[in-house]
């Protein structure tokens, strides 16, 4: 979710209106994905580098998380919405730690729906977390290091419970993934959108939807592995 300074920026409005008006877009996004059939949405709503940003910008960021928080939670649990959050969540403030406790409790056992929110998130530190708990359960014997694979290690990582994104959607016109699920993404397709965070709406998740929609994704096989019978 990116642009939110830029919309505030264009408007002469302070960064922290553009962060505001983005929360909007996560309300109005996280309904619209699930009303156009997404089971699973993952937001990247605060980096491991997003510390850096000045003071009272990152202050406002988790103020503004906490009463998205207190607003939602009758929503969640009346529309049956799980909320997962992913990332080194023990490092965010206490109040913000006691809300997001309180959500995922009371929306744990709902099983169509799930926002994930990637909170104090990188995907290097995630490896890195991964590394030290995978090592730890091998010097416990847990783990044959001599065996790792790919199915094994990712049971350490953050989204161990979840499946892999299909589909990455990058707002504002970057085209990077920016430290984002880069192990869980790596088959993952991808959409960039010059549209600014704050104004994507449900019509430009159709579209991006509809996009993958149309690609083929062969895993490393062949076109006519994929669909036997049908010439390119």
């Amino acid at each position: 979710m990116d642009g939110n300074g830029r919309w505030a920026k264009q408007r002469g409005l302070p960064r922290i209106e553009g962060h505001r008006r983005g929360v909007e877009t996560v309300r109005t996004i996280t309904f619209a994905a699930r009303d156009l059939g997404v089971r699973i949405l993952t937001l990247y709503a605060f980096s491991v580098e997003n510390w850096n940003r000045p003071k009272d910008e990152v202050g406002a960021l988790m103020g503004l998380l906490e009463i998205y928080l207190k607003r939602e939670l009758d929503t969640f649990v009346r529309d049956r919405v799980r909320l997962r959050t992913i990332g080194r969540t023990q490092e965010l403030p206490a109040g913000v730690r006691r809300l997001l406790r309180l959500t995922e409790e009371k929306t744990k056992d709902f099983a169509d729906y799930s926002l994930v929110l990637a909170l104090n998130y990188g995907s290097r530190t995630e490896v890195a977390d991964a590394v030290q708990a995978y090592s730890a359960a091998a010097s416990a014997g847990r783990e044959d290091p001599k065996g790792c694979s790919w199915e094994a290690f990712r049971r350490y990582l953050y989204t161990a419970d979840l499946p892999d994104p299909d589909l990455v959607i990058r707002t504002s016109g970057e085209t990077r993934i920016s430290n984002f699920l880069a192990l869980q993404a790596a088959y993952a397709e991808l959409v960039f959108t010059p549209v600014l965070w704050p104004d994507f709406t449900k019509a430009d998740l159709a579209k991006a939807l509809a996009d993958y929609a149309q690609r083929e994704r062969r895993y490393g096989l062949t076109s006519e592995q994929v669909r036997p019978g049908v010439s390119p």
